[in-house]
């Protein structure tokens, strides 16, 4: 018995990725590559991995490759790498706010797409990744609440600052 039904997930998933866009969006440029945290190991602040624009990037990253369902195989579009799954990988420089725009936009129409063409049979395939395994279909729902997290953090991040510039 199916609960969610395609349309149901997709305007969750789209809610959420508006969120996420206008968090990068929203973002003025001189915290573009403000640190989010400041209780981060050493090495997570030495290789960015704290910063505004990261977090969107991880993001991304991460709903484009669980809407595939497999690390396997996987690959990010250009210019974006593969750091995200490699041990103490350092990213190769600052994506820009126009480029992570267009990697949400790809993501948008992927997510569309996928959600779209689900079926019964690809909603119980199991996927397996280092941390568990798991139904495509909940994999998705795991996928839509990681994008929710993040972009509320990027969100509150963007509302803090705003504040506190406020005096």
């Amino acid at each position: 018995m199916m609960i969610i039904d395609r349309d149901m997930l997709w305007r969750q998933f789209g809610v959420a990725i508006d969120m996420l866009a206008d968090a990068l969006r929203n973002c003025p440029d001189q915290l573009w590559e403000a640190q989010l945290w400041n209780d981060q190991p050493d090495q997570w602040v030495a290789a960015g991995f704290s910063k505004f624009w990261y977090l969107g990037y991880h993001t991304l990253f991460w709903l484009d490759l669980y809407l595939t369902g497999a690390e396997e195989g996987f690959a990010p579009p250009a210019p974006f790498a593969l750091v995200e799954m490699e041990a103490g990988e350092r990213l190769p420089r600052t994506y820009t706010r126009e480029e992570l725009l267009g990697y949400l936009e790809h993501c948008r129409r992927r997510c569309q797409e996928v959600i779209g063409a689900l079926t019964p049979e690809q909603a119980i395939r199991r996927c397996q990744f280092a941390w568990g395994e798991l139904p495509f279909a909940e994999l998705q729902l795991y996928n839509l609440r990681h994008v929710q997290e993040h972009a509320a953090q990027l969100g509150m991040f963007l509302g803090q600052q705003a504040n506190s510039a406020r005096g």
